[in-house]
């Protein structure tokens, strides 16, 4: 099924999120739109799924004017929706969570039935291994956006729209959700692809739109150059490959020591872990998502509970201390989850930057807040970390993705630190977003901290590592150098010592 936008425009406020977008998807076509975070590409597409109104332009289905006001008619129309932040209830079955909203009854009571059968066809003819009976919150992420795959599908989208669908996915959840979009291609969906990655792209896409400050700048072959997709997107050169200064490692500035961490349960989920990381020097930890990274970085900065061994900061112990006097000792803490661990959405941009410090010299003053200071050098970290926002005062929850790391860089990097615990720095980030995260992480190895870092992007942890440990299971398999294969450390990554 075909769909064209013609001069879509929103506005909120002064701020003109879609500027007369005019975007054509033939059918059987994988369309990708590129953009900087905050270029509008959700917004675009929450228009045509009827979670925002346009205040000009006109949807076409097939050829035929279409009036989309909520999602419902969205639906009527063929037209699905995957988000980027999965919409499933996680104590609610497959077949609930696919059910809502649409609930059958017989005599009264819940009928599931007829759910279960569609769910088991359709997992059938996708080749998804997924039970209806099971819990949401018992699901790998992989397998949760597949729920919402079929949750689309079932009610029969010819159009499907997935925003930002790899921002959560491991690299082999990656390459299997593109072979999916493809078997859906070939089956005749329309599917347009919301996305920052250009690997991705140039794989799976048949067109590539690219939007920039609310407008489309161009739509071009997937063939093109990943360096002429990312200068479009940003409007100017982008260095795809950072420039690393000299390896020069110095004294041992992280210590852990046969560190386990349990759940609450008992069961062991980081088991006799040892590592140490010197000053000047990245160590990235690769895995595929679960083995007990997000343990371990927690775990430094005394967030988990049931913790034993040893961890010493520049040979001082800090196992047991406060989260606050973690960070005072001298560490810089980059959550995973920017949303909730790292800011306060309620919060100002001002109130997010001195959650460290608010009650010490020269964020505070005789027990007050020195506002004159405070207000003086959120304007200057806003403006040296290129925050875009219309106010300091504007509420954290106000920025997009990229912008909101940007403020949690802002205030972890602007403290005099020795070790920076970065947790997938680039999750959900832009190339331009990315560079920028590159550059200032590059520059505290550069000034002589040491730096942690902890992702499951490959090609992040082979162009900034010194050393590449590998966590499996909540152990160390191996530990090998920046110039490893891809192949290898994916075995690794799997176990294979």
């Amino acid at each position: 099924m075909s769909i064209e936008l013609k001069g879509i425009t929103k506005k909120f406020g002064a701020l003109v999120a879609n500027d007369s977008i005019d975007l054509k998807v033939a059918r059987g076509e994988i369309h990708a739109i590129l953009g900087e975070n905050g270029a509008g590409k959700s917004t675009l597409m929450n228009i045509v799924y009827g979670l925002v109104k346009a205040d000009s332009g006109k949807i076409f289905v097939e050829d035929k004017e279409v009036i989309i006001n909520e999602p419902a008619d969205a639906l009527k129309y063929g037209i699905g929706m995957v988000h980027q932040h999965f919409m499933l209830i996680p104590v609610f079955t497959v077949a609930e969570n696919i059910a809502l909203g649409r609930e059958q009854s017989k005599g009264g009571f819940l009928s599931l039935d007829e759910v279960k059968k569609k769910i088991k066809l359709l997992a059938e003819e996708f080749k998804f291994d997924i039970d209806p009976d099971a819990l949401i919150e018992d699901l790998p992420v992989g397998v949760q956006q597949r729920v919402e795959i079929i949750k689309a599908l079932i009610y029969d989208a010819k159009v499907l729209i997935l925003d930002e669908p790899t921002a959560v996915l491991t690299p082999q959840e990656t390459d299997e959700l593109l072979s999916i979009m493809r078997t859906l291609k070939n089956k005749g969906t329309s599917i347009i692809f919301i996305t920052h990655k250009l690997r991705e792209v140039q794989e799976v896409a048949d067109k590539i739109t690219i939007i920039r400050l609310g407008k489309v700048i161009n739509t071009v072959a997937a063939n093109t150059s990943q360096e002429e997709l990312a200068s479009m997107m940003v409007g100017r050169q982008v260095d795809l490959a950072p420039n690393k200064s000299e390896f020069k490692p110095g004294k041992v500035i992280l210590d852990i020591n046969k560190l386990s961490v349990a759940n609450s349960l008992g069961r062991k989920i980081i088991d006799s872990l040892s590592l140490q990381v010197r000053a000047g020097e990245i160590l990235a930890i690769a895995g595929v998502q679960g083995n007990g990274q997000s343990e371990l970085a927690r775990a430094i900065v005394n967030l988990e509970d049931h913790v034993s061994g040893s961890i010493k900061l520049d040979q001082k112990e800090i196992l047991g201390i406060t989260v606050q006097d973690s960070l005072r000792a001298g560490i810089a803490y980059i959550p995973e989850s920017r949303e909730l661990d790292g800011l306060i959405s309620s919060f100002s941009i001002v109130e997010n930057l001195i959650l460290d410090v608010h009650d010490i010299s020269p964020a505070a003053k005789k027990g007050s807040l020195n506002t004159d200071y405070i207000n003086e050098n959120s304007s200057k970290l806003v403006k040296e970390f290129d925050i875009r926002t219309q106010s300091i005062f504007d509420t954290a929850s106000s920025l997009s993705g990229g912008n909101k790391q940007k403020v949690v860089l802002a205030r972890e990097l602007s403290r005099e630190v020795k070790l920076v615990v970065a947790s997938q720095p680039t999750r959900g980030l832009d190339v331009g977003s990315i560079e920028f995260v590159y550059e200032k992480l590059l520059g505290e190895r550069s000034a002589n901290r040491a730096i942690l870092l902890i992702s499951s992007e490959l090609d992040e942890v082979l162009e900034l590592a010194d050393r590449i440990a590998v966590i499996y299971k909540g152990e160390i398999v191996g530990e090998v150098g920046p110039d490893v294969s891809r192949e290898k450390l994916g075995l690794m990554m799997a176990g294979i010592k």
